[in-house]
């Protein structure tokens, strides 16, 4: 369209030209009027008439282009909106956005309507399905495809660099922006600027990082990559709520079963009150196997689903730790046993997702992981040095945390057990050396903080998200709008 837009503005500068032709013509001398002025005036109507005839039909052409290009931007819309699913892991949504995008040659000027359009259909939709995982898990792994495909601009392999200056290629160059017009991307809506880039071919193709020449190029990325870090901490935000509850639950073990932690046989605790014990456990382990179902169901990158479970499992020691510093029942050797039951219902849920989904998750539990270990061996080694908690037991705590929780250790059968005097010496000293002289400030400098920041960044999703480009097969497009619109008939036909 920008193409037919440039060859109207060439003929309305001929119309200027003409006309100012004609007007120095007739302010001529009389004598070069009578002797010319006649014909020189005849020819500049007849080509004014065929220039204003050549105007009217491009103008003409850019309004019905203009139509079919909104109504194919409604068709796109309409078919990405209702969630097409992946074909052997990689999400369909995105690949039609990206090759539908090329075909249309979106932005060789200054407009990125089509990207922008697709960018506010995508905020749109998760701001209407801000509470459903299935919503933001599809717009998760569409969102980071797309800026994939995108940035990981690609060469055909049997194409020698020097084939780049094609004319096929400057299509491509000037697809979103205009790069050999020296034009900018323009913000049309709320949503994001689009790319400006390299792009070629699908098939047989091997990926090549083109480092952007133009700003537009930048900025769009870094807007894209801010809505995908939008999306995943709504996820994240979304999870944490939903798990919070029963952490609350988890910190403390219910009264009517401290006697059943205390004093019950390993064999009574496993088969009669362990099923009552880890109850909320299982229910956190319920919610993050449906949101792994979720995202591995959506195809979200495993890279992404590692790094929100990391967060949230980080989000539960800092539930559980922080409860150990500050609640003094939280302390107790039955409560610790409690939470032991609770730390192996979710040492198995990363086994059973594997790596490949919940790697170092289970390193995230260190601090309670490790708390919890240290407490039931304050009475039974009394002789224990610091030095050995420190390098053995609990490499993880500094020297407060390790402070306050062996003072509110207590034995729920025995009150009399407590931690050594000698250790509590020991660590009142190093506390004194470290310059922290008030041994019983709880302004909770002590505390852990949770981590709410968004833990990848543009680069990271390019280096460690796998993306396999394949070429579409339409026919598992489903519901078939695309497919059956001519249109669109270029995604059934294989790239050269």
């Amino acid at each position: 369209m920008d193409v037919v837009e440039a060859a109207l503005d060439d003929l309305q500068l001929q119309v200027e030209e003409t006309n100012s032709l004609l007007i120095r013509d007739r302010e001529a001398p009389v004598q070069v009027i009578n002797s010319h002025g006649a014909f020189q005036s005849f020819d500049d109507d007849r080509r004014i008439y065929h220039l204003q005839k050549s105007l009217q039909w491009m103008e003409e052409k850019i309004s019905s282009l203009q139509s079919d290009n909104q109504e194919n931007q409604d068709l796109l819309i309409k078919c990405i909106s209702g969630g097409i699913g992946s074909f052997d892991g990689t999400p369909m949504a995105a690949s039609v956005m990206y090759k539908c995008l090329l075909l249309w040659r979106s932005s060789e000027g200054e407009s990125t309507a089509n990207f922008d359009r697709i960018m506010h259909a995508m905020y749109s939709a998760i701001v209407v399905g801000e509470k459903s995982s299935t919503v933001l898990s599809y717009w998760l792994a569409n969102s980071s495809t797309l800026l994939l495909l995108l940035e990981r601009t690609v060469k055909a392999s049997r194409v020698e660099a020097g084939s780049i200056s094609s004319p096929q290629s400057r299509i491509w160059t000037t697809l979103f922006g205009g790069i050999s017009r020296g034009h900018h991307s323009s913000v049309q809506t709320p949503g994001i600027s689009i790319l400006n880039g390299q792009m070629v071919g699908l098939k047989d193709t091997k990926l090549v990082k083109i480092e952007p020449d133009y700003p537009a190029l930048i900025y769009s990325k870094q807007q894209l990559v801010a809505f995908i870090g939008k999306i995943y901490g709504m996820i994240r935000d979304n999870l944490k709520g939903e798990i919070s509850p029963f952490i609350a639950s988890c910190i403390e073990a219910p009264k009517t079963t401290y006697a059943s932690l205390v004093q019950g046989s390993r064999s009574q605790l496993c088969t009669a009150t362990q099923p009552t014990l880890v109850g909320h456990w299982k229910s956190i382990v319920k919610i993050l196997n449906d949101y792994l179902k979720t995202l591995r169901e959506n195809s979200v990158s495993p890279y992404l689903v590692r790094k929100l479970f990391k967060q949230i499992f980080s989000f539960i020691n800092v539930q559980l730790f922080n409860s150990l510093l500050l609640q003094r029942e939280c302390c107790s050797l039955s409560n610790c046993k409690f939470v032991k039951l609770g730390l192996a219902e979710l040492d198995q849920w990363c086994y059973d997702a594997t790596d490949e989904y919940a790697a170092s998750c289970w390193e995230e539990l260190e601090h309670t992981r490790q708390a919890i270990g240290f407490l039931p061996i304050i009475p039974e080694t009394p002789d224990i040095s610091l030095k050995e908690i420190e390098n053995e037991l609990c490499q993880d705590l500094n020297i407060q945390q390790l402070y306050r929780i062996s003072t509110m250790y207590y034995d729920d059968n025995d009150p009399e057990s407590t931690a050594s005097s000698k250790i509590i010496s020991s660590m009142k000293t190093r506390m004194a050396e470290d310059d922290s002289d008030d041994v019983n400030n709880i302004d909770g400098s002590f505390l852990l903080g949770d981590d709410i920041s968004i833990p990848f960044s543009e680069d990271d999703i390019s280096k460690y998200m796998t993306l396999m480009v394949r070429e579409i097969d339409i026919s598992n497009v489903d519901p078939p709008l695309i497919r059956r619109n001519t249109e669109f008939v270029f995604l059934l036909q294989p790239s050269e």
